[in-house]
């Protein structure tokens, strides 16, 4: 964004092109030729009284009929530099208390079918759905995000927090089979709804995204779905995958070779706790229909955000002072030596 922060010193440019176009009409009757000569050849023409005669070409006095406008090009540098030119970057200083939204994620050892695609390129369940979390993240305006990550054990990544770019950070870094091979859903839930307890907001969100059964953990996702729905807390919920065999990529005695092992979903759990909590169930069997469903839960899940915004600027009035000096002093300098006129 570009500015002058003091426009008004913009009105004196009037002023030394006005005294070029009273000085260039005062020139122009007293020579016959024009205030800016085109030279002929190697002479210029002069009419006089006596008559016409030629005198040799000089730059120098290409030079002296050009220190004048020389002189204006300085001053209205000078000038502009005055007005203080800026040039800024918005930022936004956000003044509410949002939506707390905690995602949490199965890092699972299922979470490595290669049963999905992006850019054409077939990829695991969970690089398929970094890339479509981090989009969902940097949409958001004003609300807290953190990440719950879940396999055998819970725990969280990143807490609650407006920073965006950190969250995308640690959720590209993040490993499969981190935080163990099998699936506790209900732990997942209670760590997510521990950490909404931590800062209070008009709503509460967590975004439960697996693709399998739970199998793990010490808290049922029956007793976790009933503390949520006491808390109010809404959760949706995304099944990742199909059920039945899926792909992946396994190391053998000939190197890597792909085998189909089966894969169970508990699409009813996920059912169960999307309704009772008051959330929304949803199937992702293709990178698309995953992309689609956060932008679903983005467009449901909206706050009226007040924001404050301001400008960074940076003051830009060097680049215009220096070379403004620059040309007026010389004409100043070569005005009393070299192309001094006598009257």
């Amino acid at each position: 964004m570009f500015r002058f922060a003091s426009p008004w010193f913009l009105l004196l440019l009037i002023l030394p092109w006005l005294w070029l176009l009273v000085h260039t009409v005062k020139s122009t009757r007293r020579f016959s030729f024009k205030w800016l000569p085109k030279p002929s050849g190697h002479t210029i023409r002069v009419s006089s009284l006596t008559g016409t005669s030629h005198v040799p070409f000089s730059f120098a006095v290409m030079a002296a009929r050009l220190m004048p406008l020389v002189k204006v090009l300085g001053l209205s540098l000078m000038i502009l530099a005055l007005a203080r030119p800026q040039a800024g970057e918005h930022k936004i200083n956000v003044d509410t208390e949002g939506i707390n939204i905690v995602l949490a994620l199965d890092l699972s050892g299922s979470m490595k079918a290669l049963d999905f695609k992006r850019d054409d390129k077939i990829v695991t369940r969970l690089d398929a759905v970094k890339g479509v979390i981090s989009d969902f993240i940097m949409k958001r305006e004003g609300d807290r995000i953190g990440l719950v990550v879940f396999g055998t054990h819970a725990f969280t990544q990143v807490p609650l927090t407006r920073d965006y770019n950190t969250i995308a950070f640690m959720l590209d870094h993040l490993k499969i089979g981190a935080a163990g091979p099998n699936t506790a859903i209900g732990d997942a839930m209670g760590i997510s709804l521990k950490r909404l307890e931590d800062i209070r907001a008009k709503s509460n969100i967590v975004i439960l995204l697996t693709d399998g059964k739970s199998n793990a953990g010490e808290l049922s996702w029956q007793e976790a779905a009933k503390i949520a729905a006491q808390k109010k807390i809404k959760i949706h919920t995304i099944g990742v995958g199909s059920t039945g065999k899926a792909p992946f990529l396994v190391d053998g005695l000939f190197g890597q070779q792909y085998v189909y092992r089966q894969v169970d979903m508990d699409w009813d759990a996920l059912d169960a706790i999307a309704k009772q909590t008051g959330g929304t169930f949803f199937k992702a069997k293709d990178t698309d229909s995953l992309a689609s469903i956060y932008k679903m839960i983005d467009s449901m899940e909206k706050t009226t955000v007040k924001v404050e915004k301001w400008v960074d600027y940076r003051e830009l009035y060097t680049l215009l002072l220096i070379p403004g000096l620059l040309l007026y002093l010389t004409c100043l300098g070569l005005g009393s030596t070299r192309l001094l006129e006598l009257p």
